[in-house]
């Protein structure tokens, strides 16, 4: 683990992690509070490591302290939860018996409103260390797969802080474009940090840059989808769809770009269109084990309220219901479906 200023989740972290693990590393990028009196209750391998503004260096200073076959990465805000913890002995025969140089496990990001994760995605997890393996990227770091590669559904929770980071992602990749040329996965994310900072003319030219390149064709994928967001937010209406339809020149329709074009004809009141867009969204597949930031919700929950709204402004209360239904299936307790439960009820 690399940590900094993590009081408020670390031992949250390391309640659920020490127990399961033979050693603990620690390495502290120059806490200011409590972290590192925390760390050491857990584990005596804590070392400092002073920040010279590239998270890989620091992930790799801390590998290069592990001792064990294999290593596990984690942040001071990730949890694992119990469900995982019963699957570890079942890993270890597994990685005893398959040897393999990378297991690639769900991150589970974001959660519904009754903890259930909604927003998951495949992340190198166990890292066999005689296949010397080492982070890449100053921001947003992460291991290239090689080798043998095995999936096992060790599911790690990012649970977040309250933490405040600011612009520090944006500053360290401004820095960096000044110093070097960045790859299609950096320039992906630096698109994406832009946008987040509402950069958006900045942010359309280095997305631009990474969809000319070579890159990754999820990245790709997911870069249309940020294009065409900056598009909205400069009221380019007509580019902003013609980026989500970039998409499909990549991969497979995601749900993610379905429901954005669902959203903007809807904003129009072309209600068919709209309509067609959210269907669209409903018949998708999960695309989360190609490594992409799948938002199960959007597969589901979300195009199906849509579906209900629209349907009922076309009058057709026949399938306005019929989508209240499937809403139903997928999440009988969120809000609006318990709303839309009552209004149904009250009109049949």
């Amino acid at each position: 683990m690399i940590v900094r200023d993590e009081e408020e989740v670390l031992s949250r972290c390391l309640e659920s992690a020490a127990p399961l693990f033979d050693e603990v590393v620690i390495a502290d990028t120059g806490s200011k509070d409590r972290t590192v009196e925390i760390a050491k209750q857990f584990t005596q391998a804590v070392y400092s490591f002073p920040w010279c503004d590239d998270f890989s260096a620091a992930r790799n200073f801390a590998l290069s302290k592990a001792t064990g076959d294999y290593l596990v990465w984690l942040d001071a805000d990730d949890q694992i939860p119990n469900e995982s913890a019963i699957l570890l002995p079942a890993l270890k025969e597994l990685l005893s018996s398959e040897s393999p140089d990378l297991v690639m496990c769900p991150y589970d990001t974001s959660f519904d409103g009754e903890g259930n994760p909604v927003c998951s995605f495949y992340r190198e997890r166990f890292i066999k260390a005689a296949s010397h393996f080492t982070f890449q990227g100053r921001v947003h770091e992460c291991i290239a797969p090689r080798g043998k590669v095995i999936r096992f559904p060790f599911r790690v929770r990012h649970l977040g802080s309250r933490k405040e980071r600011g612009m520090r992602n944006l500053i360290l990749y401004q820095k960096w474009k000044k110093e070097v040329a960045l790859s299609p996965r950096d320039l992906f994310y630096y698109g994406r940090e832009l946008f987040y900072h509402g950069l958006y003319t900045e942010a359309i030219a280095v997305l631009e840059e990474m969809l000319s390149s070579d890159g990754w064709y999820v990245n790709k994928i997911d870069a249309c989808r940020t294009l065409g967001l900056c598009r909205l937010a400069r009221g380019e209406t007509q580019q902003a769809l013609t980026a989500f339809f970039r998409s499909f020149c990549f991969g497979e329709p995601r749900a993610f770009v379905c429901c954005e074009i669902g959203k903007l004809f809807r904003a129009q009141k072309n209600l068919n269109e709209a309509a067609f867009w959210f269907e669209s969204a409903l018949r998708c597949r999960d695309h989360s084990e190609e490594g992409d930031f799948e938002d199960a919700s959007l597969r589901g929950i979300v195009p199906a309220l849509e579906l209900v709204c629209i349907y009922y402004e076309k009058k057709d209360l026949e399938k306005a219901l019929f989508y209240h239904k499937k809403s139903e299936e997928f999440s009988p307790n969120h809000p609006s479906v318990v709303y839309n439960r009552k209004f149904f009820g009250s009109i049949s």
